[in-house]
């Protein structure tokens, strides 16, 4: 996949991240997760993120994640997969580099490891990534990685293969400046936590996909909820909103660290369980399974 097929199939629909799943013993467990990818590839999302936010890249090593991002190309099929990638300079090229190698069709730049940085810096590292591989490459923006817009139009004018940029800050106004200075130079991502809350407002600044968490166990519901977001059907969205993801939220923000613990929550709740999160993620308690397992009733 070029980047610019790449640029073309992320716009066009739902984006979602899958899980990792791992053993008891908190080992990959290759044989589940491969059934997973199977079973998300027959829905009609545009792309998944292996070993991606959700998928628990920050607990993941370096080689883990390629054989993560090798294990879902095995059996994607004709589903595109974008690997994560991220931490320092040298070890986010060497990431690349290897899951190029696997075959994947191109990194969401996660946000580097710890420590803050200047713009120039930012510009130095995601070019640096970008310059180490072919594949198509999209920036998300978030915690301690936020390129302003200038930055990002610079990038875009630097590197041929920077193909989109996702937004995880929440801050409108450099999302609304970012558009307006790429304008279609590049795909636009949602990725707040839970985007769905936030989808309305993002489409309308020209964001016009996102990638989406509760996919992996409710798949039929997110793109439900992402099909009258794009056709501005305000009454499923709030029917959804009101009786999935505001009970989805209560549970949610219980904890730290629960928008990713939830996730695999969810698929326990619906009989696909995923195994544990790994420290230090902490796993939902059985009370909070039950219900969102009772939030999760009449959905698909």
């Amino acid at each position: 996949m070029t980047p610019q097929d790449l640029k073309e199939k992320i716009g066009s629909g739902l984006l979602s991240f899958p899980v990792t799943h791992f053993d008891a013993a908190l080992d990959f467990d290759k044989p589940a997760y491969q059934e997973h990818i199977s079973w998300l590839s027959q829905y009609d999302a545009a792309a998944l993120f292996a070993a991606g936010g959700t998928g628990e890249m920050f607990s993941l090593s370096p080689s883990e994640i390629a054989e993560v991002v090798g294990a879902a190309k095995e059996v994607a099929g004709d589903m595109p997969i974008i690997s994560g990638c991220g931490y320092g300079t040298r070890m986010a090229v060497d990431i690349a580099q290897s899951v190029e190698a696997k075959g994947a069709d191109g990194i969401l730049l996660l946000p580097h490891y710890l420590i803050g940085a200047t713009q120039d810096g930012l510009y130095a590292h995601i070019k640096a990534v970008c310059d180490a591989t072919d594949m198509g490459v999209i920036i998300y923006n978030r915690a301690n990685s936020v390129a302003n817009a200038e930055t990002v139009a610079r990038l875009a004018d630097a590197c041929p293969n920077l193909v989109g940029f996702k937004d995880g800050t929440g801050d409108i106004n450099l999302v609304r400046k970012v558009v307006a200075y790429c304008g279609d130079r590049l795909a636009y991502v949602g990725g707040m936590p839970t985007h769905e809350m936030f989808a309305e407002a993002y489409d309308a600044m020209g964001v016009t996909t996102y990638s989406s968490a509760v996919f992996n166990f409710v798949p039929e519901l997110a793109l439900e909820f992402y099909a009258a977001m794009r056709a501005k059907d305000k009454p499923t969205m709030d029917r959804i909103l009101k009786d999935f993801f505001y009970p989805f939220l209560d549970i949610r923000d219980r904890a730290p660290g629960y928008a990713v613990s939830i996730v695999k929550g969810g698929l326990t709740a619906v009989g696909r369980n995923a195994g544990p999160v790994r420290p230090p993620l902490t796993d939902l308690t059985g009370e909070e399974i039950e219900r969102l397992g009772e939030i999760c009733k009449g959905f698909k």
